[in-house]
């Protein structure tokens, strides 16, 4: 669901800010709107619609608590003395809160595939590979070199 969520982020972007981003030049618009390219029937977006409203609060509620976990968590990191057994505790909180969220990304997401048809389906998983092609291409971070959290080896000890 999340790659669903980013595609139809981007969808939303892509619809909003095409105006922005026109150019003079066709070789150097963008392409087409992928939820065009999905041709969606009217019954069909409103159908979508509606699933996404229907779980739009329980998703808020989902998110929050992993958010929360994740506060809870780093104060347990910052707390002085560290105490195990509250960390341990906050990491299952984490863990609970985000399998649920996912469960209901992944939920959400079947409940939307079951709205389309074959051939929006296969569309769909190419667009999805498109965007994953993009999006990965430019998230990507160097890593740390191996011994970036290495004692400097070539300092005297004391």
């Amino acid at each position: 669901m999340r790659t669903f969520t980013t595609l139809l982020a981007v969808v939303l972007f892509l619809t909003v800010a095409s105006p922005v981003f026109a150019t003079q030049d066709p070789a150097q618009e963008m392409p087409a709107d992928p939820i065009e390219q999905l041709r969606l029937t009217p019954d069909q977006r409103e159908r979508i619609r509606m699933i996404v409203e229907q779980n739009k609060n329980e998703r808020q509620s989902t998110n929050r608590r992993v958010r929360e976990a994740n506060f809870a968590l780093d104060q347990a990191l910052d707390a002085e003395p560290i105490d195990d057994a509250v960390i341990q505790q906050r990491i299952n909180e984490l863990a609970t809160a985000q399998a649920a969220q996912l469960r209901m990304r992944i939920e959400t997401e079947i409940k939307i595939r079951r709205e389309l048809r074959p051939e929006q389906l296969a569309l769909l998983r190419r667009l999805r590979l498109q965007i994953r092609d993009v999006v990965g291409g430019q998230g990507q971070r160097q890593r740390p070199r191996r011994d970036a959290f290495q004692p400097n080896r070539n300092r005297r000890q004391p």
